[in-house]
């Protein structure tokens, strides 16, 4: 049996910000259990729901120093199991209490070193010497740095390897090199600039990129975006000379969640066989819910979306005036930068018959979005993966993206010569650009039915599933673990050639 462990800040059904929950939540169940034993680590937050709470118990429990400034720390070991997989959480009231799962961003680097120590620390304590810990993102980084360091020199922690994720460079757990060293114990060797040390602070993704035996990101595009200037955030040297380990692998959705044939929360169910006779049928109730007029021929866009710069709301904003003519109906869901809320509210004032502003976030109505809208806007300055055009897709609704990253990855523009495409892209980050392809959409819904229909079709039999993934980080953790034989196998020579080497030279001395 192959043994994985997953360390994530989040997980669902437990605790989501972000995508990364979705892959720590997801992919773990997708692997074969007669053949993988793949658990997940991470911490106790207060704010996770009662009803989860109330099914953990206690493993065991003990104190550990980290650094000076951490130098008696309480470690709980709570665990679950669900959905097949085993669960377990770092409990520390001080550390991961409130209403929420981060805080300030010092706050937060405090209590994921901590988290990083107490992951190692925790493996005797549930007999479970993985083959392989998988970090997602900053929060776990130091993980790989204290498995080849500190925790070196132990037996136990001999042989196990791991993997370093990147969900979203831009995010990398920085502070002042003296606080990092005070909280994490590590020597002052570790803080060079070949190590934990960029720009003058210290780095702990950037210590988990250089420890980590592999490093992935959530795309194959956006692994090659990375090693460039304009995407690297300070990184993209370091990701150049680690080009030989990185792997981009598209990240998948739970196609038992985001199923139009029996997702619950939507108006109507349909699937690739009916859409074209059922489809609109969401549409037109979205449209009575909300209060636009009730019209299957409008052109129906929407987002869902943190409205921030990064997924290209600048661009919106210019060409807002355009986007929304009297055939087009926009409905956003999503929070954000005041900016784009108050423009989103200030065009819903304008024209409430075309633009629906839900300025919040609400699971049900997304849903509903991604079922009745005929197309999907997302044009994203960067994107690592993306999760939306991923279920615009499985609801049939054309995504509208910027060849970024994952974007690029999963979305194919329409070629009506030959028939191809599941959806429309653009590649300048450019606001004409985007229009132009907006308005190549729009001509294709109103004018060239048959064609639109089955860019609809191409996309809901697109696979996007996490079986597809899941093969290609089962290959990843082979590959690991063939690595880690061959150095046993090497080592054990060693031994074995060194030993009479040593007693001939004690022999000639004596």
């Amino acid at each position: 049996m192959k043994k994985i462990l997953f360390a994530a800040s989040e997980c669902v059904p437990f605790i989501k910000t972000g995508g990364l929950a979705d892959v720590a939540g997801a992919l773990p169940k997708e692997f074969d259990k007669n053949e993988w034993d793949v658990r997940v680590v991470m911490p106790n937050y207060e704010c996770i729901k009662a009803q989860y709470k109330e099914q953990m118990e206690d493993v065991a429990h003990f104190y550990t120093g980290v650094g000076h400034l951490m130098p008696n720390e309480y470690v709980g070991i709570k665990t679950l199991e669900l959905n097949g997989i085993k669960y377990y959480f770092i409990d520390n009231e001080s550390m991961f209490g409130g209403a929420k799962p981060y805080t300030d961003p010092y706050g937060d680097i405090r209590k994921f070193v901590y988290f990083c120590k107490a992951v190692l620390s925790i493996l005797p304590s549930i007999d479970f010497k993985p083959d392989v810990i998988h970090c997602h993102d900053w929060q776990t980084g130091l993980i790989p740095v204290y498995l080849k360091n500190e925790f070196a020199g132990s037996e136990f922690y001999q042989g196990i390897k791991s993997v370093m994720t990147i969900h979203n460079l831009k995010f990398q757990g920085v502070w002042d090199i003296e606080t990092m060293k005070g909280l994490s114990g590590m020597p002052d060797w570790l803080f060079t600039d070949d190590k934990l040390e960029c720009n003058g602070n210290a780095n702990m993704l950037k210590g988990g990129m250089v420890y980590a035996d592999m490093v992935t990101t959530v795309s194959e595009t956006y692994a090659e975006e990375i090693k460039t200037w304009e995407y690297g955030e300070g990184l993209d040297g370091l990701l150049r000379a680690r080009s030989n380990d990185l792997v981009g692998i598209v990240n998948g959705i739970d196609y038992d969640e985001w199923n139009p044939a029996t997702d619950s929360t939507i108006f109507y169910n349909y699937s690739a066989d009916d859409f074209r006779k059922k489809k609109f049928k969401n549409k037109e109730a979205l449209q009575k819910e909300l209060g636009l007029p009730v019209d299957k021929k409008k052109y129906m866009i929407g987002v869902v979306s943190r409205l921030t710069d990064q997924k290209g709301f600048d661009l919106i904003s210019y060409m807002m005036d355009y986007i929304a003519d009297e055939d087009t109906q926009l409905v956003i869901v999503g929070t954000g930068d005041p900016q784009y809320e108050d423009m989103f509210r200030y065009y819903e004032s304008l024209w409430p018959e075309r633009i629906s502003a839900n300025i919040k976030y609400s699971d049900e109505l997304a849903h509903k979005v991604y079922a009745a809208c005929d197309a999907f806007l997302m044009p994203s300055r960067f994107e690592p993966c993306g999760l939306s055009q991923l279920i615009s897709l499985r609801y049939g609704t054309a995504p509208i993206v910027r060849e970024t990253g994952g974007l690029k990855d999963t979305v194919a523009p329409l070629d009506e010569t030959n028939n191809t495409g599941n959806g429309f892209s653009f590649a300048p980050y450019d606001a004409r650009d985007m229009l132009k392809i907006i308005n190549y959409s729009k001509e294709i819904f109103f004018n060239k039915k048959a064609v639109w229909n089955k860019v609809a079709e191409r996309a809901m039999k697109s696979d996007f599933s996490w079986k597809a993934s899941t093969k290609k980080y089962e290959a990843l953790y082979n590959n690991l673990l063939e690595t880690a034989e061959e150095e046993a196998v090497e080592e054990v020579v060693e031994e074995t050639v060194e030993a009479p080497v040593e007693e001939a030279v004690e022999a000639v001395e004596e």
